[in-house]
């Protein structure tokens, strides 16, 4: 397999912007970032500011012919990508490996549905603590990305490849040996703080020291370890220990993903975390209360937007 050269970067929020700027920085990487109008115009003609540096960043339009791309990093919100999704196949090609940033449990599966599931790893991203307002981004914790097949207790070749990449491109890697137990703990956590800061409008300084805000986000962090339990995903009580490690060494200013969405008045991906999570405690006989009165406070603060 040739080496990575060619990246794509879908979705230019907090995180989709910081991983473009590793690579456009980096030597050895032709990096585009794949947009629609108005996002496409905006990109193009004010380009990103991460950290307080500028970037122009080529900008592709879906419907312009472009070469495949080697490597396609997804950074979507949820709710965007069943109409999003075609929009990468003028860029994916014989060769290309697709990985997603997304949150949730879904998006691996649904891009693999349209290109093929042997183009697709599995991926997370955890501790980055991104802010982005309009085309303007700042973090403090670029977090790391976790990525693989399902089983990487071999690392395949098309794994490999994706680590090198993100070397030379200076973004931190891991590859677990069982992937899928990271999904289920990176959805955990999303069912936790994300949904629990936006509905106390806090940031994750107030996680860090209130006994009352990590209540609230323990409560529903353990309706999916019960949920992971009944589904045979080996996630344990340990794992919330090891959030508590990656928690403290956020920003105590920094927001989560759901905040910024409820703080801008924008459709939050509440239906990926506790939607999915009453669906399947429904499916699997998992009460899941938290989530009910969760998914239910966020509904109403999405309806009342200004």
């Amino acid at each position: 397999m040739k080496e990575i050269k060619n990246v794509a970067i879908f979705g230019a929020g907090a995180m989709g912007a910081y991983y473009a700027s590793r690579f456009f920085e980096s030597s050895g990487f032709s990096t585009v970032l794949l947009a629609r109008n108005p996002r496409h115009d905006r990109l193009k003609a004010e380009g990103l500011t991460v950290n307080g540096k500028h970037y122009s960043i080529p900008v592709v339009h879906p419907d312009e012919t472009a070469s495949p791309a080697d490597l396609i990093i997804v950074a979507l919100k949820n709710h965007h990508l069943p109409e999003a999704a075609h929009d990468l196949k003028n860029l994916v090609g014989e060769g290309t490996t697709l990985i997603s940033v997304m949150n949730g449990l879904d998006s691996e599966e649904y891009l693999g549905s349209i290109y093929g599931m042997d183009k697709v790893l599995y991926a997370i991203a955890v501790g980055i603590d991104a802010l982005r307002q309009g085309n303007e981004i700042t973090y403090t914790n670029p977090g790391k990305i976790y990525f693989g097949e399902s089983d990487n207790t071999i690392p395949n070749e098309r794994v490999l490849n994706v680590r090198n990449a993100f070397e030379r491109a200076g973004l931190a890697s891991e590859i677990p040996a069982d992937m899928m137990r990271m999904l289920w703990w990176k959805f955990m956590i999303n069912v936790g703080i994300n949904q629990a800061s936006a509905v106390m409008r806090v940031p994750y300084g107030v996680f860090q020291t209130s006994p009352d805000a990590q209540k609230l986000m323990e409560m529903l962090m353990r309706e999916v370890l019960a949920l992971a339990h009944r589904l045979r995903v080996n996630l344990v009580e340990q794992d919330l220990n090891e959030w508590s490690k990656v928690l403290n060494s956020l920003s105590p200013q920094g927001k989560t993903s759901m905040l910024q969405d409820i703080e801008a008045g924008r459709k939050t991906e509440v239906e990926s975390f506790a939607g999915k999570m009453v669906e399947l405690g429904k499916i699997h006989g998992i009460p899941t209360p938290a989530n009910e009165v969760v998914l239910s406070i966020i509904h109403v603060l999405e309806q009342t937007r200004a």
